[in-house]
């Protein structure tokens, strides 16, 4: 443990005292946390649309400018990974688990629970249930993780400065200031957004498939069967974490995403084949069409309309916004030898046409569900609205155990994933974070994650995740404001 630093300290005493006031009081921190996103959601609602639809605009930028050309590590680095591991471990990592889920429960919530604009149930509301779904894990989603993680690509890989935060904003703020303590800050914000995510992810997984066990083979759907779930996970990812990132998350986000595949093929074949095609192209004609409308629209004159969308896209906004830090660095360990084109290219389109593909299969399967009358999907709880599905196709018990492994493995992958970056965020930037340091902050994420779980804080702490997204979401531009000095100064025109 000799090679932990501040920011260590620093995030551990911020997740005690976080924990122990959740534990003790949870619905005052509850209550406080929505009181604060709340406030946000309603004067800062427009900033979240308007900064993610300049990254992304600055990331497509990237890949047609003359910085498109630059590698991100030496002339003669080659990438550590295939294409195909490439794109299966950035996917993984940056939706996994949750998207197992959404991809049923979201387009019945737009079409059946909470429409967006059209009358529940109407043909409107059915084809806006799937675009807005497609909106919402498309390409918004992966320029914010992109842009985090082609800068930290960049000053890792191409400048050779720590994998940090702060060690990006060096060309704006100057060493001294980044090695000081706003530095420590800003990696402290960083560690803090990542652990209590991921701690509620994993709090909220071992619903998911506590739950699953539960649909499937009526096992007690109780606090102590999530617990013994949690254990037994953590077990898992502690010892995929222990054979290091080129073993353990490669071989689990490979077989992952073939049997993710299997899966969606199998549903393809089960389900309204044709009726998932046609709605696939539909709705990426809307996409595409009412783009720029659903990425500005904050509907000032409509309450109702401007309430889902602070609880639906403003909170996805932000949601991805606190994610960044430990996607993004996830992402950026992974891409060395990839040149900034080529990454982009790789981090907006393929995993966006992946989610894109995953919901016309899973989201039409459950809105013909319901359409027709077969089945109430929107009544099932969502740990269970996906085998609620399954289980009116043919092949429906095989579909839902290829499920369960699927969920099972994407929640391995992400706390494993997370563990890393922790461990990376708190030694300095090394590539290679100490087993011991993994080790720990794989029992802390899985700690907090039990206590969130019993003592029912999870909605708190995902509020305090919205709320950190605002601060980051200005280190996120000084990062790119960081990236175009030093790429402009080394690529600029007077470089020709």
């Amino acid at each position: 443990m000799k090679s932990v630093t501040n920011v260590f300290w620093y995030s551990l005493a911020l997740c005690i005292i976080v924990v122990l006031w959740g534990s003790i009081a949870p619905k005052k921190l509850e209550g406080f946390t929505a009181d604060v996103t709340a406030f946000i959601s309603e004067h800062f609602g427009w900033y979240y649309l308007i900064v993610v639809m300049l990254m992304l605009l600055f990331c497509i930028y990237l890949i047609f400018s003359r910085y498109g050309k630059i590698k991100l590590g030496k002339e003669n680095d080659k990438p550590e990974f295939s294409l195909l591991s490439w794109f299966a471990m950035l996917f993984s990592a940056g939706m996994g688990m949750g998207l197992v889920f959404w991809t049923t429960a979201e387009p019945i919530s737009h079409a059946f629970i909470s429409s967006p604009s059209a009358e529940l149930g109407s043909e409107q509301a059915i084809k806006d249930g799937l675009k807005f779904s497609f909106f919402h894990w498309g390409v918004h989603a992966w320029a914010v993780y992109g842009i985090v993680a082609l800068v930290l690509a960049y000053f890792k890989f191409h400048k050779e400065t720590p994998g940090l935060i702060s060690a990006t904003l060096v060309p704006l703020f100057g060493k001294n200031s980044m090695q000081g303590f706003p530095g420590k800050l800003i990696d402290t914000l960083a560690v803090f957004a990542t652990i209590v995510g991921v701690a509620a992810t994993l709090g909220f997984g071992s619903a998911q498939i506590s739950g699953g066990l539960s649909f499937l083979f009526g096992t007690p759907g109780t606090f102590a069967m999530q617990l013994l779930v949690l254990v037994i996970t953590t077990i898992l990812f502690i010892g995929s974490a222990w054979s290091g990132i080129g073993r353990g998350i490669k071989y689990l986000s490979n077989i992952n995403m073939g049997l993710a595949v299997v899966l969606l093929l199998l549903l393809f074949l089960a389900g309204p084949t044709l009726y998932i095609l046609n709605m696939f192209t539909n709705t990426l004609g809307s996409y595409l069409s009412d783009f720029f409308d659903m990425s500005l629209r904050m509907a000032p004159q409509d309450g109702d309309k401007r309430a889902w969308i602070d609880s639906w896209t403003i909170f996805y906004w932000a949601w991805w916004i606190s994610w960044a830090p430990f996607v993004g660095i996830f992402i950026a360990r992974i891409s060395k030898g990839r040149t900034v084109k080529e990454f982009m290219l790789g981090v907006l389109i393929v995993p966006a046409i992946v989610c894109f593909v995953f919901f016309a299969v899973f989201g039409v399967s459950a809105l013909h569900l319901e359409q027709n009358g077969i089945a109430k999907i929107s009544e099932f709880a969502l740990e269970t609205s996906t085998f609620g599905v399954l289980n009116e196709y043919p092949l429906g018990m095989l579909m839902s155990i290829i499920t369960f492994f699927v969920v099972a493995i994407f929640f391995i992958t992400s706390a494993d994933s997370a563990t890393f970056v922790l461990g990376m965020l708190s030694t300095g930037g090394t590539l290679n974070p100490q087993n011991s340091v993994k080790i720990l902050w794989g029992f802390m994420q899985s700690a907090v994650a039990a206590i969130i779980v019993y003592f029912g804080g999870t909605q708190g702490l995902q509020n305090m995740l919205i709320i950190a997204a605002l601060p980051f979401s200005v280190v996120i531009i000084l990062m790119g404001a960081a990236f175009f000095k030093s790429a402009h100064a080394e690529h600029g025109p007077r470089k020709k």
